[in-house]
């Protein structure tokens, strides 16, 4: 069973998103993301977007880590109501609203969403479905809406070709573990303090 990691709701087991067709991130994984982006010091008070949600895992864990804000973006019903009721886990804990649920297609939820709002952490783990050419335009789409010193993580099959970046995006790191591989990216110019 899959569970918040560390933070305030440290240890709370997270409901799982049945049947097929989705990628979840096993604990492994989500705990050397977790120390990554902690050493990178951006999850406190930080405005966090995980698209493709799937359970919402990595959204809700940002969440007890400190992040200010989560928008959980999931199109699939099951998953939503799953995303819905982590976030519910999590809200109760923290006493507030800190998770926001938006059962939307991904790339109609990027071009709605108010200019003004940009995030500093954003999660991609897309389902098998979406091919490259469809990562590569939420990819851009996603570019206006990210705050200065933004991190985006994509998080693909080992199978799978690095993502097309657009110009608004570098790579700065890749990591794999195991089938899973981890594409770090940050807005084009940004200056190079992270690890290569």
């Amino acid at each position: 069973m899959s569970r918040i990691i560390a933070g305030a709701a440290g240890g709370s087991p997270l409901s799982s998103v049945p049947g097929s067709g989705t990628r979840p991130t096993t604990d492994r994984v989500k705990e050397a993301l977790f120390s990554r982006l902690e050493s990178y010091e951006i999850l406190s008070g930080a405005y966090v977007l995980d698209l493709f949600a799937g359970s919402g895992s990595l959204g809700v864990e940002s969440a007890s880590r400190g992040a200010a804000r989560v928008d959980l973006v999931e199109l699939a019903e099951k998953a939503a109501a799953v995303c819905h009721r982590n976030a519910a886990l999590v809200n109760k804990v923290l006493g507030r609203e800190a998770v926001r649920v938006h059962r939307a297609k991904v790339e109609t939820y990027l071009l709605r969403v108010p200019e003004a709002l940009k995030w500093d952490l954003v999660f991609l783990d897309p389902p098998y479905t979406l091919d490259e050419e469809g990562l590569a335009g939420v990819l851009k789409t996603l570019e206006s809406h990210l705050a200065d010193g933004a991190v985006v993580v994509v998080e693909r099959s080992t199978r799978s070709p690095e993502p097309s970046w657009p110009a608004g995006l570098e790579r700065f790191s890749e990591r794999v573990y195991g089938e899973t591989t981890l594409w770090f990216a940050e807005p084009a110019g940004e200056p190079e303090e992270k690890d290569s």
